[in-house]
């Protein structure tokens, strides 16, 4: 084992080492921020682990030592693991730990889209209901609506296993049909979206599912149409949704996330049948803890034990080294 001098991590100024017992002491901890380029190629020459939350092909070259980049989620769209892989870099995300708490979020996002529970709290808040009587009746309800989710991996999953709580017929759509699954399954997204009246959006982002939910699809939802996106931003034709939604060719959307957050467009902000939070799906401190301490332990395995634990696709070939004269050999 390379002594300790030799083992220098950096990790994004916006992951709060407090979570983490002893890794400061395991390692020499370079705090970073991927706005500040002209830092981090002073230290590249001996970095042998980032963890952080993007990188392109021109941050790794910057990197000549780098052996892991732990990403600090399970979403790695902007991480360039095809890349990473060609360097005999393994990438590795953090699934699983925030799965339960995204797919509550995803409940509650729906619930509040569809009764308008934020909105009827700013009516007790503003003093309304004294002055002005009881708040509207909804014209949403959960009650006799048939859902589809897009995307259904672990947090689609859990959130189909809510919905079924709920009294709430579910269909999916995926890359391909999960033959273990009883649930109906669509190949096209349009024709998912023309059969139930709840779109759940719980799909990765990346080009392959860039604009999926378009106009076409929201047309197919249909006037009493309700869509909640808990994915990605990038899933969404955004542009499509805000015309949608303003003429009421769907009845409302619930976001989580967006386009080209953290900005949210003047025109979504000012819509009435939206209810919007700011990309908070795992952002609980159990979660992120948990998320902080997958990442982090990635990190650990590879230094002290030759292995990632939590590996992406890309990179699954390269989750255990050997050293061969002090060269780093991936494994298939």
């Amino acid at each position: 084992m390379p002594n300790k001098s030799l083992q220098k991590v950096a990790v994004d100024a916006t992951f709060d080492l407090r979570w983490l017992d002893n890794f400061s002491d395991k390692f020499e901890v370079l705090e970073f921020s991927h706005s500040d380029a002209a830092r981090m190629p002073k230290v590249a020459q001996p970095l042998r682990a980032i963890i952080g939350h993007s990188a392109s092909a021109p941050d790794f070259d910057l990197y000549p030592s780098l052996e892991i980049f732990s990403n600090f989620g399970v979403g790695y769209e902007s991480v360039d693991s095809a890349y990473a892989a060609k360097r005999g870099i393994v990438v590795t995300n953090t699934p699983g730990v925030l799965t339960e708490e995204t797919a509550d979020t995803a409940l509650g996002l729906l619930l509040n889209t569809l009764r308008e529970l934020p909105r009827a709290e700013a009516y007790l808040r503003a003093g309304r209901w004294k002055k002005e009587g009881d708040y509207p009746l909804t014209q949403g309800t959960l009650r006799g609506r048939k859902a589809g989710i897009f995307g259904l991996g672990r947090i689609g999953k859990a959130i189909a296993r809510r919905l079924s709580a709920f009294g709430v017929p579910v269909s999916y759509c995926g890359r391909t049909r999960q033959a273990e699954l009883e649930l109906p399954y669509f190949e096209r997204l349009v024709d998912l979206a023309s059969s139930v009246d709840i779109l759940i959006a719980s799909a990765p982002g990346g080009a392959s599912t860039r604009h999926a939910v378009n106009a076409e699809v929201l047309a197919a939802l249909g006037p009493n149409g309700v869509l909640i996106n808990i994915g990605r931003g990038s899933v969404v034709d955004e542009a499509a949704l805000i015309s949608a939604l303003s003429r009421g060719a769907i009845m409302a959307a619930g976001l989580d996330v967006y386009e080209n957050e953290p900005q949210v467009g003047p025109k979504l902000l000012s819509l009435a049948n939206t209810c919007l939070l700011p990309h908070v799906g795992s952002a609980s401190v159990a979660t992120r803890r948990s998320m902080a301490e997958l990442a982090a332990l990635n990190v650990v395995s590879w230094i002290e034990d030759g292995k990632a634990l939590t590996p992406v696709a890309e990179t699954a070939h390269l989750a255990e080294k050997s050293w061969d004269s002090g060269a780093l050999v991936g494994k298939d």
